[in-house]
């Protein structure tokens, strides 16, 4: 739980920044811009949702979006592990 927790967090976190400083886009693609799937994007980064392809950090919030992909992975994965453990038959 505390895990979950601290990925929420973290997702309003990332949310909040992402929503007050946007990231320019990159290319002509076809994506609308989302703060919360931008910031879920980097913290879950073994799913890709095309918002961290379509969109390109400046400055500071480069290195956001990088803490984001390091910080996100360990709760992820302890969530992931977690929810099989609770939805595993025996």
């Amino acid at each position: 739980m505390r895990a979950g927790w601290l990925l929420a967090c973290l997702l309003i976190i990332g949310s909040t920044l992402f929503g007050t400083w946007p990231p320019t886009p990159v290319g002509d693609g076809p994506y609308h811009y989302q703060p919360v799937i931008y910031a879920l994007d980097p913290l879950l980064s073994l799913v890709d949702l095309g918002q961290e392809r379509a969109y390109s950090p400046s400055g500071a919030m480069q290195w956001v979006a990088i803490v984001f992909v390091g910080t996100g992975r360990l709760p992820a994965t302890t969530v992931a592990a977690g929810a099989g453990r609770v939805l595993r038959r025996t």
